[in-house]
């Protein structure tokens, strides 16, 4: 996984990024000023920054001109198209408004490490071995044959493991949004993806809600 910077000076929003981060086994170091983070990001790698734009010491365009070899992701109240404009401008991979969901900033920050080709390409939990490149998928070295539709949803699962998502949200990602089946479509998947992966134990099911990978080893 990735090793992230998050520069807020909010402290539970930088707290709440933080303990997602570490959900889905990203390693972080938190600052809350933009002179720490030039500073921190001078003297350690990071594979992602992720920036607020309103900061103490210097602002998020001041920073971003300072460690411009990074991928960097604006997060930031300044919703104008011009700030939108001069973030990009300055080299930003994506620029996220707040208030945002959780879910759609993981999503994103995974779309900028594949995009930048920092992320690992290959997820390895007990015996199976999954090739997010390939899109193929081995358990004790032997490759098995899932459908379109069940790499899709194991991806979901491992992009967002041990967070809790329900039926309606793997549709949403999997399916994608003009997906108009139902909800027990994803519940036929699941079981498909826990027989052919030996995952029983791995793929819970959340009562009332929908299912999570745990990965908590």
């Amino acid at each position: 996984m990735a090793h992230i910077l998050i520069v807020e000076d909010d402290r539970d929003i930088n707290d709440l990024i933080a303990r997602n981060l570490k959900l889905v086994s990203h390693t972080y170091r938190q600052v809350f000023d933009g002179i720490t983070a030039a500073a921190t990001a001078e003297k350690e790698d990071f594979d992602l920054v992720l920036l607020d734009v309103m900061l103490p010491g210097l602002d998020g365009f001041e920073v971003i001109q300072k460690i411009s070899a990074t991928p960097t992701i604006f997060i930031t109240a300044k919703d104008g198209l011009s700030d939108r404009l001069t973030g990009l401008s300055l080299g930003a991979d994506d620029y996220i408004v707040k208030p945002f969901e959780m879910l759609e900033l993981l999503a994103r920050i995974e779309a900028v490490l594949r995009r930048t080709k920092k992320n690992n390409a290959a997820f390895n939990l007990d015996s199976v071995t999954v090739d997010m490149t390939t899109r193929t998928v081995k358990v004790k070295g032997r490759e098995i044959d899932l459908s379109p539709k069940e790499f899709d949803l194991l991806e979901v699962l491992i992009r967002n493991q041990n967070i809790a998502l329900s039926r309606e949200k793997l549709l949403e990602l999997a399916w994608g949004y003009d997906y108009f089946g139902e909800t027990r479509t994803v519940d036929n998947h699941i079981q498909k993806l826990r027989s052919k992966l030996g995952w029983e134990e791995r793929i819970k099911t959340v009562y009332k809600l929908g299912y999570r990978l745990e990965v908590k080893r």
